[in-house]
């Protein structure tokens, strides 16, 4: 079964930045897109990045221009570079294949308050 471990998460203040990863236990990594989701309590998991096996790269309005998605598949590994973070990037953050198709992991939580 392949596990997706997120990591990078924390409490930062608006205007800051952090870079999540998501390692993942796959051996075909990488010929799947990949991308990264988040969540707020009460409201649906929403596609926030996603990485195409060539490396095309796609984004949710709301973080366009903010956040960096990028892949390393030498290490399976998974990346969303945040820069400028705002209130309303606070939730759980969590990579999985686009289409989600893998169990997901436990996330990361991101706070951005000041």
């Amino acid at each position: 079964q392949v596990q997706l471990v997120e990591s990078g998460g924390g409490l930062v203040q608006p205007g800051e930045s952090l870079r999540l990863s998501c390692a993942a236990s796959e051996q075909f990594f990488r010929i799947f897109s990949m991308a990264w989701y988040r969540r707020v309590p009460g409201k649906q998991r929403e596609l926030v990045a996603r990485i195409t096996s060539g490396g095309s790269t796609n984004y949710a309005d709301s973080v366009k221009g903010r956040f960096t998605i990028s892949r390393d598949n030498a290490k399976k590994t998974v990346y969303l570079q945040m820069n400028s973070l705002k209130p309303e990037d606070t939730a759980v953050y969590y990579c999985n294949r686009e289409p989600a198709l893998l169990s997901w992991g436990q996330g990361t939580q991101v706070t951005v308050s000041s």
